[in-house]
């Protein structure tokens, strides 16, 4: 049986198709990278954002129309709304987030005990959801209440994943010719928490590093409530990506308590202000919601300059998009989302200065990259992507495609969507 995987959403999202596709392999059936040439279309959706569930039925509607003979839908917003998904066609079935561990055993008819530490080396998903990076789960659900999250009552509460499974899955990716580990998790900070013996993120980090020969570990967005000493040490192997993605949200305090985040703006500069130190260089990039219900003009403004004093090395603005269950959906005073909108592209505008401030500093300097994707140009030469250590975005022409190599390039040039660079030679 020919299987294609697609999703919507986050690393989490793609980490667990991952985990799919590793499972089909591995009871013999192939992954296909389309749908028209698939027996079976497995979607993991998501319902962050209206946009996304938007997103994630319109991926349905496109299997569809595919001719796909079976469709299985997961994630977050076929858990929430499975009705959504069955009336649109009797060949689809959904799975919810409770049962989503044992998605693949159920729908073959095999024991989950099948599927228990398998020996089989990651191979990268076919077409558009391909990754050279290898996205591991080692924590879901959450136990905070930020009143815009709906992601909370998708998932559940937080409860992690041991360290020596995580540590397997990461060695067979690194099996398979993988370059980089990324973990990720709902609130990968609290990993551990749960354990039968408690322990804490940078127990595990420093586990992976010690136990493995991983050239690149990357962690995907921590809260700043997490970061404490002891994991800011862990930096001083060089194999950890300098990069923090440390969810902001706003900045500031009024919107900061309804949004009920465990965190002001002064702590929030504090923490970054100490990764700093720690890190020499390191890139930080964060989130910010506009348009949050009671949100003034002055709040906007206090948020909005905040931000620009942080000098983020990027960012991602989400214009408020009230789900419905959260607390902040009942809230009073919600905003026009005109005006959301419109605090969003000022909010974009300080994240586009400041990546490009950020990005300046490292002009005629010689980066660490990994390669993820090629385009031919001609017959001689390639487009190639790809992310830095510190998760710049780089460009650059090659006579040869180096998907997966990390290679040192010389940035030449930098630009507002990245930076071009030339290869140097080893």
């Amino acid at each position: 049986m020919k299987v294609f995987l697609d999703m919507v959403g986050c690393r989490l999202n793609q980490s667990e198709i991952e985990t799919f596709a590793r499972q089909f392999r591995l009871a013999g059936h192939s992954l296909a990278s389309e749908a028209e040439s698939a027996d079976l279309v497995v979607i993991n959706t998501c319902t962050v954002t209206a946009a996304a569930a938007s997103d994630s039925r319109q991926k349905v509607r496109q299997a569809e129309k595919s001719g796909a003979v079976k469709i299985i839908v997961t994630g977050c917003h076929a858990t929430l709304n499975p009705e959504q998904f069955t009336s649109l066609h009797g060949s689809i079935q959904v799975v919810g987030n409770p049962d989503k561990d044992s998605l693949v055993p159920m729908v073959l008819g095999l024991p989950n005990s099948m599927f228990d530490r398998p020996s089989i080396i990651r191979e990268p998903i076919p077409g558009a959801r391909l990754r050279t990076r290898a996205f591991i789960k080692v924590q879901d659900g959450c136990d905070n209440h930020c009143t815009y999250c709906i992601t909370r009552l998708a998932r559940g509460g937080g409860h992690s994943r041991p360290t020596s499974d995580i540590i397997f899955e990461v060695q067979s990716a690194l099996n398979g010719g993988c370059q980089e580990i990324v973990l990720t998790g709902v609130h990968l900070g609290s990993w551990g928490y749960d354990l039968d013996h408690p322990s804490q993120l940078h127990h595990l980090v420093r586990a992976i590093l010690d136990a493995t020969t991983t050239p690149r570990l990357h962690l995907s967005s921590i809260e700043p409530w997490d970061i404490v000493p002891e994991f800011l040490d862990l930096w001083q192997d060089a194999r950890l990506c300098r990069h923090l993605h440390l969810p902001l949200q706003s900045g500031c305090a009024a919107t900061l308590q309804c949004m009920g985040r465990k965190i002001t703006p002064q702590i929030y500069a504090d923490v970054v202000r100490q990764a700093r130190l720690a890190i020499p260089g390191v890139s930080i990039t964060t989130d910010v919601i506009t348009g949050f219900p009671g949100e003034s003009e002055d709040e906007f403004a206090e948020s909005l300059a905040f931000v620009q004093e942080m000098n983020f090395a990027g960012g991602h603005v989400f214009t408020f998009s009230p789900r419905p269950g959260t607390a902040a959906s009942y809230l009073p005073h919600q905003i026009n989302p005109s005006i959301g909108k419109h605090r969003n592209a000022m909010m974009r505008q300080i994240f586009t200065q400041s990546a490009l401030a950020y990005s300046q500093q490292y002009s005629g300097q010689v980066l660490s990259v990994l390669w993820e994707k090629a385009t031919p140009i001609d017959d001689y030469h390639w487009q190639l992507s790809g992310l830095s250590n510190n998760y710049l975005r780089i460009r650059a022409t090659y006579s040869t495609p180096c998907q997966n190599q990390i290679m040192p390039v010389r940035i030449i040039t930098v630009v507002p969507d990245g930076l071009v660079g030339e290869i140097l030679l080893t």
